[in-house]
């Protein structure tokens, strides 16, 4: 059987992978694995992507044509679904985005009825009916029908909601604002204005394919640049649906998962709030953290990248606290999944409870050197590179240049032909260029055909 969901949903390119046909039998399936014979509501959202309608109705039908009704809570972030499945005691919910991908990319991603991501094992079940066209022998006719119910109030309550959750006030603070043309486009600014801050905001006019195009979190010389022009205390800089945030220090320097993790987790210490004194990361954390944390007598536990096994390391030792450093942050106490807006508010608390500067924050923590480079592969090969014996031989040899100084950590795309090359080390002697000839080998020899 090949494979549906990746690490982060279904994703690929809008009527093409992503076809509408394919979607409407992924809305049957989940309802199916999801609502587990029950009678109820499915809360569905979506992020600006010009093909999240088309997607939306085929889905709609699947989940429907099961007798499940639909909450349609219109453009709204990730997170904000998450939080509404359980407010509305929905038995499941439902995003179309595609994240930070470009515009013609869109996706599907669930959430169960707490609000959590799927474990692989549910949306394994979920394939197993959408790619071997296994039958599901239900199909209601008459009033048992699905219907679909729009919530105009979504947007009002997850506002309320982020608001409910921190103690500030941010009259006197300035703060730069990129949206990305993505799903908080209208929410984000919303926020801080309600809060009282003073904002100056970008990026707030999608038009359903400019979303990520060279702006918002994976493109932050925007926000920088943004920043240091209006002299701005802070910088927020969000992905397409609003689930992670890069920040930006009145200096113009990134603030990024990593160092949030820094200057929230020592916040939370000292509030005496950091249970079990651990934070959680993934292999991709920078070495800096973790020296950092030791410091602090704070200790550092690494899962696989994806903020859903980072939840599921959370939930099963009782942690609040871990991220990623694309900016995927989550507070367990507060949402069940990465949150850029409450992130946003958290950092912003944590700056005028202590009264420093986002740049005195920003240095809690050293990073070590890090460089990433994609090697472009062919999709069949991604999670296979382990079984090429020269790949791996090149891979100790690079790996012996540091000295036990630095390390390299080779994973697959999740929702790309890629395989992601990340070289850290103390001191950066030459890394783009180890990282890129290392890339060059790897395409090579499993590369994408010419």
């Amino acid at each position: 059987m090949g494979k549906l969901f990746g690490t982060d949903g279904v994703r690929g390119i809008a009527n093409k992978d992503l076809s509408p046909e394919l979607a409407f039998k992924i809305g049957r399936a989940g309802a199916y694995i999801l609502a587990k014979g029950k009678k109820g509501k499915i809360v569905l959202g979506k992020d600006t992507r010009i093909s999240g309608d088309m997607l939306e109705a085929a889905l709609t039908a699947g989940i429907c044509s099961m007798g499940l009704d639909v909450i349609d809570v219109g453009i709204i972030p990730t997170p904000a679904v998450a939080y509404l499945t359980r407010k509305y005691e929905a038995l499941a919910g439902v995003v179309i985005s595609a994240s930070h991908n470009p515009g013609e990319y869109n996706g599907i991603k669930f959430f169960d009825s707490q609000g959590f991501k799927l474990p692989d094992e549910v949306e394994e079940q979920i394939e197993d009916i959408v790619l071997n066209d296994k039958e599901i022998d239900i199909r209601p006719t008459g009033e048992n029908i699905g219907r679909v119910v729009v919530e105009n109030n979504g947007r009002e309550d997850y506002i309320n909601y982020l608001i409910s959750m921190v103690d500030l006030d941010l009259t006197g603070v300035k703060i730069a604002m990129d949206c990305g043309h993505g799903a908080l486009y209208k929410i984000g600014p919303e926020v801080i204005r309600r809060l009282g801050g003073s904002l100056v905001v970008i990026n707030t006019e999608p038009n359903g394919m400019n979303i990520n195009d060279n702006c918002g979190s994976t493109n932050p010389k925007m926000i920088q640049d943004l920043v240091i022009k209006e002299k701005a205390d802070v910088g927020l800089s969000f992905d397409g649906d609003g689930d992670r945030l890069i920040a930006v220090d009145e200096m113009g320097n990134i603030v990024d998962g990593d160092h949030i993790l820094a200057i929230c987790g020592t916040y939370l210490k000292e509030k005496g709030k950091l249970k079990n004194n651990t934070v959680v990361g993934t292999i991709m954390t920078n070495m800096g953290l973790d020296l950092y944390l030791k410091e602090k007598d704070i200790s550092i536990v690494k899962t696989k990248v994806g903020d859903r096994y980072i939840i599921e390391e959370m939930l099963k030792n009782g942690y609040v606290l871990g991220g990623e450093q694309s900016g995927h942050i989550i507070f367990l106490d507060y949402n069940t999944t990465g949150d850029g807006l409450a992130t946003a508010l958290h950092l912003l608390e944590v700056m005028r409870h202590t009264g420093k500067s986002m740049s005195e924050l920003n240095k809690l923590m050293t990073s070590f050197p890090q460089v990433l480079v994609n090697a472009r592969v062919k999709n069949e090969m991604k999670n296979k590179y382990t079984e090429n014996e020269e790949i791996m031989d090149k891979i100790k040899e690079v790996e012996s240049l540091f000295q036990g100084q630095g390390r390299v950590v080779i994973r697959p795309s999740g929702t790309e032909p890629l395989v992601r090359i990340m070289i850290e080390a103390k001191e950066d002697k030459g890394l783009y260029e180890i990282a890129k000839n290392l890339a060059m080998f790897i395409e090579e020899r499993i590369g994408i055909d010419k």
